[in-house]
């Protein structure tokens, strides 16, 4: 079960985004990595297709990040917080949050 998936709010804790708060866009399992909304943008280059519709120029897009950059955002504490994966008592697992212990998949 992977501790971040799409959707989850999360701080990036190391890089040049540092404090930047946004959603997980997508999630890459294979490489772990992720792509957070509006962090990590870089400037490309794109030449114009007139064929797809598509103008050329320098667009700004979102790369992923490695999933140890980032932490999930705890609402209870307002802050970065670790997760753990448990199971219940009816075989069902679920992730939770280290320091308050509050089950986040309910």
């Amino acid at each position: 079960m992977s501790k971040i998936k799409k959707g989850d709010d999360v701080i990036v804790i190391a890089g040049k985004d540092k404090g930047k708060r946004g959603t997980v866009v997508k999630v890459f399992p294979e490489t772990d990595r992720i792509v957070v909304e509006n962090v990590n943008i870089a400037k490309k280059h794109q030449k114009p297709n007139p064929q797809a519709g598509l103008p050329g120029g320098i667009i700004e897009k979102e790369m992923p990040l490695h999933v140890s950059n980032v932490a999930l955002f705890n609402p209870a504490t307002g802050k970065a917080d670790r997760v753990g994966v448990k199971k219940l008592d009816d075989g069902r697992k679920v992730r939770y949050f280290k320091s308050n212990g509050e089950v986040l998949d309910a």
